[in-house]
């Protein structure tokens, strides 16, 4: 049964890696065998991540790239496959929070918010599209969120990101099923990171109704995308393909 989960040989793009969801997923397809290209843009968060990686016994490179240029992100795919060898597996990562209202939010934030967190995702399954049908086959990982189903106030344009993450999702699913290449989106719920700890601070009371609605009672933490993530990237989930999985601790099920 774990040669299901294997992937040794199998090489993975995740982006925004160098901490935070990126890292814990990164660490559980680490473990499983696979090498990693860490991309991001802060160098210094990158080379630990790195360093991280590597301590787990298998290659791992850190590419800085700005996931929302096109031009970077053809070199970005370009020197993943030069000098790790192939791309297997691509986790869309890379993501960013404004937190206002609708009528304060000015357009180059909504426009920086959706290049970011969805714009990203397009251009980097777009650009590692051909390696991973070249190879056979591959798997691709988009992470939405919670608001990817809920609304919040104090979230437009991230809200719509992450909507827009799960139908892109399906998009691509259908299209490159034939390829044998699967598409799937994890949407976290309340993680313990560096984003949420600052919505903690500027959301009042947000830590104590987070817990009060979570069944397991507890924020979660990015070793617990380890799991999620190694499925998602391996042969075990060869006939899954489209869907959205919360890893929420329970939050999207409480009425």
């Amino acid at each position: 049964m774990a040669g299901r989960f294997d992937l040794s040989g199998k090489v993975a793009i995740v982006t925004g890696g160098n901490g935070g969801i990126g890292l814990g997923m990164a660490r559980g397809l680490a473990d499983a065998g696979a090498a990693i290209a860490v991309v991001g843009r802060n160098e210094a968060k990158s080379g630990a991540a790195v360093a991280d990686l590597a301590g787990r016994g298998v290659r791992a490179i850190a590419v800085t790239a700005d996931v929302s240029n096109k031009d970077s992100v053809a070199a970005m795919v370009e020197r993943v496959a030069s000098e790790l060898g192939r791309i297997d597996i691509l986790i869309n990562n890379a993501g960013m929070s404004i937190r206002k209202p609708p009528d304060q939010l000015e357009l180059e934030e909504w426009r920086e918010m959706i290049d970011t967190n969805l714009t990203s995702a397009f251009l980097c399954s777009k650009a590692a599209y051909p390696a991973l049908k070249a190879n056979g086959g591959g798997k691709i990982i988009n992470i939405g969120s919670m608001l990817s189903i809920f609304g919040a106030s104090f979230a437009p344009a991230y809200a719509a990101s992450k909507g827009g993450i799960v139908q892109y999702t399906r998009a691509c699913a259908c299209a490159w099923a034939p390829d044998n290449i699967q598409v799937n989106a994890i949407l976290p719920g309340w993680i313990d990171t560096d984003l949420t700890r600052a919505a903690r601070k500027q959301i009042d009371g947000l830590h104590d109704r987070v817990l009060a609605r979570t069944p397991s009672g507890r924020w979660g933490d990015i070793d617990d995308f380890a799991g999620i993530a190694t499925f998602l990237s391996s042969p075990a989930s060869d006939f899954v393909t489209g869907t959205a999985i919360p890893v929420d601790g329970g939050y999207s099920i409480m009425a």
